[in-house]
């Protein structure tokens, strides 16, 4: 596609075409940048799509092999590290996070089991107000383990969960690194990326990744939302703000080579469309977890309304499940996880199907923003017409 706005490149099956007319129309009316989607059916690739710019200047055109920040959508890859130790027998999802990690015992906390860190349920989404934190000391993985360790609960473990914004990736990373002997960045490459080729990463390891980068760039929001984002901020509670803003991050900071080195297992996976779809089809079809692990990952922890983001929420073991919302599709079984601004990554095993999304033009929402939705609605509607 030529338009005014972008160049589109890739190719989709027969049958696919309306996720290319949905890709085209994110670009013509949705206010993409640049931006890439994968989807898989049976493992096979069916569409494969690719385009726009990797900055707002506009003078390099998104690539196969473009890289992309994809906040929190890197949280599903640290619930898979876990769900894998679970799988093979060495980590016990119900026992306490403590037999794992004593020193997270601290403060109350010795009988939370690993099953609310999974589920945000732990009681500890963040950091207490009283100890401001540093986008810098985020860099630094023994302070931040340690802070969450001796951090008292904010609120009940174990009752409706708050999203860990940031603490999940700590949390969650270090018990893989006390079972597994390294750390997750190293345990997800051995164990997932490096077997499925897949070109994702948690923290950039190698330097000449930089240059492959997107930069990402913030919302444009009007002078009326802009405002009701600050106010909602300033009337926070203690847990919000706790989960949401010690420290208050935005989408530029992800830019930063610091951030981008870091490992920070709930915010800084960095990867392709292609890399994400494969490995949620690789779930998807079983490739990664055995049959009773995939159904562990995908059990109903029960529908609530979120403590930190006063939102509806379904969780599975690590992942959103589509449930009412819909969000990966008609299947309210189909699982995932959305990152800031936009990016997905989803899986279908009852059809199938997986996907994966990138891109750089961040939205305001914190999932199931309309240019992700658009295309995840077009492979069901693709499906559907193969279907008839």
């Amino acid at each position: 596609m030529d338009s005014a706005t972008a160049t589109v490149h890739g190719e989709c099956a027969p049958g696919f075409e309306p996720v290319r007319e949905a890709f085209e129309e994110n670009f013509r009316s949705r206010g993409e940048l640049g931006a890439a989607f994968t989807a898989t059916r049976h493992g096979e690739v069916v569409v494969d799509l690719w385009g726009g710019w990797t900055g707002p200047e506009r003078d390099a055109a998104w690539q196969p092999d473009t890289l992309a920040n994809v906040w929190s959508t890197t949280k599903g890859m640290t619930a898979l590290c876990a769900h894998r130790l679970a799988d093979a027998g060495e980590l016990d999802i119900d026992a306490p996070v403590a037999k794992y990690w004593p020193e997270f015992a601290a403060a109350g906390k010795a009988e939370v089991p690993v099953r609310w860190l999974l589920s945000h349920r732990s009681g500890v989404p963040g950091i207490g107000i009283d100890r401001p934190v540093r986008t810098d000391e985020l860099y630094d993985w023994d302070l931040m383990t340690s802070l969450l360790a001796a951090q008292e609960p904010l609120c009940e473990p174990g009752s409706a969960g708050g999203y860990h914004a940031l603490a999940y990736g700590w949390l969650v990373g270090e018990v893989v690194r006390r079972v597994a002997g390294q750390g997750i960045r190293e345990f997800f490459a051995e164990q997932v990326a490096v077997p499925l080729g897949a070109d994702f990463s948690i923290g950039l390891a190698d330097d000449a990744d930089l240059g492959r980068c997107a930069t990402l760039v913030d919302p444009v929001m009007t002078e009326e939302v802009a405002n009701a984002l600050a106010a909602a901020f300033a009337s926070a509670g203690p847990v919000a703000q706790a989960a949401l803003a010690n420290p208050r991050l935005s989408g530029h900071d992800a830019n930063e080579p610091a951030f981008r080195r870091a490992v920070m297992p709930a915010l800084n996976g960095h990867g392709t469309a292609r890399a994400i779809a494969t490995i949620y089809g690789a779930l998807a079809t079983g490739g990664l977890l055995s049959a009773p692990a995939l159904a562990r990952a995908r059990e109903s922890q029960g529908k609530e309304i979120d403590a930190v983001l006063g939102l509806p929420n379904e969780w599975g073991l690590g992942f959103y499940l589509g449930s009412d919302a819909r969000g990966f599709g008609p299947n309210p079984a189909a699982f995932g996880h959305d990152g800031l601004g936009g990016s997905t990554g989803g899986a279908d095993p009852e059809n199938g199907i997986s996907f994966g999304y990138t891109l750089n033009q961040l939205g305001p929402l914190i999932r199931d923003d309309p240019r992700k939705m658009a295309l995840v609605n077009a492979v069901y509607t693709s499906l559907a017409g193969q279907d008839a």
